[in-house]
């Protein structure tokens, strides 16, 4: 079994799924009292907000790249990013260290071509919404990304910060999240990815009829396939 580096804090409730659901799955498939072999490397949340909200995304990035270091140099043979933001910086980190980086958007698009959908909306923060580095992975594979328009966009972000980071889950969130997905079917849209890990404890499939891609749940599955392969 390989040793999982857990970037977590970005949130911290979604961090506590993959904590969950990756031990839960190593011992699924292992059998006895085996589970992952692991480490988390937790953020305190402001010192990352700080600088997003200062636009100094370079020393989000060297936050990150310092947490990562640390993980390798105690053993930790795969890199897990524990949101979807984070993977803005996986590919300039994956310049600088010699573990694989498992990546989330790559997991989701496996996940999407399986089902066979071409056309997909994605949810998340501003930053996974509006740059490239997560729909490049999609569009990769021949996926085309559809996203939420301004004003849907701002309410999206907001809540992710306001309440989900903080575990609220409010029904007239969850409305006006199905009504945006709503709005992203009728633009073409045959899946949602719920494009960050706190979306999935607000939304669930159950509440839309459209596949829904609970990043969190793929992204936990994919490394421990990658641990145990």
């Amino acid at each position: 079994m390989k040793t999982l580096g857990l970037i977590g804090g970005t949130g911290w409730a979604s961090s506590a799924e993959y904590y969950r659901i990756i031990n839960e799955l190593t011992n699924k498939q292992l059998g006895g009292l085996n589970y992952s072999r692991c480490i988390l490397y937790s953020f305190n949340y402001e010192d990352v907000n700080r600088n997003n909200l200062n636009k100094d995304y370079n020393k989000v990035y060297e936050i990150v790249e310092d947490a990562v270091l640390k993980l390798i140099s105690i053993g930790a043979e795969g890199i897990v990013l524990c949101a979807n933001t984070l993977h803005d910086y996986a590919e300039k980190l994956q310049t600088k260290i010699n573990v694989p980086i498992i990546h989330i958007a790559e997991a989701t698009a496996l996940q999407i071509i399986d089902n066979k959908i071409d056309t997909i909306g994605l949810l998340g923060t501003k930053q996974t919404m509006e740059k490239d580095f997560y729909k490049n992975k999609l569009s990769e594979k021949g996926i085309r990304t559809l996203i939420p328009n301004d004003e849907d966009r701002d309410f999206i972000n907001n809540t992710i910060f306001t309440e989900l980071f903080n575990k609220e889950f409010k029904t007239s969130t969850r409305r006006r999240f199905v009504e945006i997905m709503g709005k992203l079917r009728l633009k073409g849209a045959k899946g949602i990815i719920l494009g960050c890990t706190e979306i999935p404890l607000l939304i669930q499939q159950k509440d839309f009829d459209l596949p829904l891609f609970d990043t969190l749940q793929i992204h936990a599955e994919y490394a421990v396939k990658f641990a145990l392969s």
